[in-house]
């Protein structure tokens, strides 16, 4: 039996590593110009994945740290899609959208708060603007069970959908309650139904624990229950509280939250109940069936990770659409405005919507290999990164391999012939066994740390 409490002296803010390096990096002397630059640079061989952001909900759910607009409002929304359009046009002036896409992927907010009919205008256009979609492109959506019908399911499958993201979050009614997501179990199960009637074969399910009142109890209900509905994919992360940049996180009492030492008993528990139940882990808080294209990327080495977490589409440059979102090329991040009026501005005069980016030098570029193979592959081979790099491991990284003794002592990792390896407890702090390697990270105090803790 693990001891637990031993480890929350690990509870530390840190990043999630969906980039290096991380969002507070991002700067406004990244430009629209820089933007067109890197887009001329990029070749034309190089695969598109595009991110579609639909920014409404109707109400909100207290635990959520996404960039959100609450409406129930019908002109908020056709105004909305009015300037996707507008964005596309744009783009189609500065970017080859003939380009072949391999991942498309809808996300929120609520897309599917879209009707049915605005949803297929959105997909319609998005499919004129770039014509090119690989036959195994993988289209996926996320969903809300509250706000989903089989008219939405027939949108999403006669443009190809092939997955489909159900947020449930946890089904405990105290849970639920506080959180402000009130979702019976047999509401997920009847939208999972449409998806499978309508021939989805994956099926992904996200979890949150952390929350308010879950307990190690509470939370194997929620995943004995949700097991039964045959998910192929299921996504457990690790509540971020982020109170100073969430206000309805500020809505929770938190001496109900389970302590650091809890949170990883459930995490643990978790992982030995989907394991026993056909599910393998994928990175540090994914789940999936061994036939899944995801655990199958594991055994090829070919897991890699972005903005949308886990992922099999490697060597893509992401192209963000809508308010807030984010894309990313080989060398530099760029991140749409992130309220409406200035989104809007932009395009009304013509230009992207860019906020602010990043620009990657070759030591970013270095790091950034090293964090995502921890956090997706939980190895590393210093070899390997010598012979891609052209660099002295040992001697670059002589603080970072310091650091790691810690953890080594701790029996959470080896390394040994020249490779890092993380065991399954290391891999339930893969963040803290990343944070050596972030040159960013390690300039700031501790307590001035903006990110959420890693446990």
């Amino acid at each position: 039996m693990i001891d637990f409490t031993k480890f929350e002296k690990y509870s530390r803010p840190g990043p999630r590593y969906t980039s290096y390096p991380t969002a507070p990096e991002f700067n406004t002397e990244f430009t629209q110009d820089d933007l067109i630059a890197k887009f001329k640079a990029q070749s034309d061989d190089r695969p598109l994945s595009l991110y579609i952001h639909i920014p409404f909900c109707r109400s909100a759910c207290y635990f959520c740290g996404c960039n959100v607009i609450f409406t129930s409002k019908e002109d908020k929304k056709v105004r909305y899609i009015e300037y996707l359009k507008k964005e596309l046009k744009i783009l189609a002036n500065y970017l080859n959208t003939n380009r072949v896409v391999t991942q498309m992927h809808f996300g929120g907010g609520t897309p599917t708060f879209l009707d049915p009919s605005q949803l297929k205008e959105v997909l319609d256009s998005i499919k004129e603007t770039f014509p090119n979609f690989s036959d195994d492109a993988e289209i996926s959506c996320e969903v809300d069970p509250r706000f989903f019908t089989k008219e939405h399911m027939d949108v999403l499958k006669e443009a190809g959908t092939n997955r489909l993201s159900f947020g449930v979050q946890d089904i405990d009614p105290q849970v639920q309650k506080t959180i402000h997501r009130i979702q019976p179990l047999d509401m997920t199960a009847n939208v999972i139904k449409i998806a499978r009637d309508a021939g989805i074969k994956s099926v992904n399910v996200d979890l949150i624990y952390g929350l308010p009142h879950q307990t190690k109890e509470t939370f194997a209900k929620t995943i004995t229950d949700i097991v039964k509905l045959d998910p192929d994919r299921l996504a457990v992360f690790n509540y971020a509280h982020v109170p100073w940049m969430m206000k309805t996180q500020r809505k929770f009492d938190e001496t109900t939250f389970a302590p650091p030492s809890t949170k990883l008993e459930i995490l643990k528990d978790s992982i030995e109940f989907f394991s026993s139940h056909g599910y393998k882990m994928v990175g540090m808080d994914h789940f999936a069936k061994p036939e899944d294209e995801l655990f199958k990327a594991i055994e090829k080495g070919e897991l890699h990770r972005n903005f949308q977490g886990y992922t099999t589409k490697g060597g893509a440059d992401l192209i963000g659409i809508g308010v807030t979102s984010i894309g990313d090329g080989v060398d530099y991040y760029v991140q749409n405005f992130k309220d409406l009026k200035s989104y809007e501005e932009a395009l009304d005069n013509g230009n992207l919507p860019v906020f602010k980016g990043y620009s990657l030098n070759d030591d970013d570029i270095l790091r950034q290999y090293i964090i995502m193979e921890l956090m997706a592959n939980f190895s590393l081979d210093m070899k390997t990164v010598e012979r891609k790099f052209n660099i002295n491991f040992k001697e670059y990284f002589s603080d970072a391999l310091k650091a790691l003794e810690e953890f080594v002592e701790a029996e959470l990792i080896t390394i040994i012939d020249d490779k890092i390896s993380v065991n399954q407890t290391g891999s339930m702090l893969i963040r803290n066994i990343s944070m050596p390697f972030d040159a960013y990270l390690n300039n700031i105090p501790e307590d001035k740390r903006r990110f959420s803790k890693t446990i």
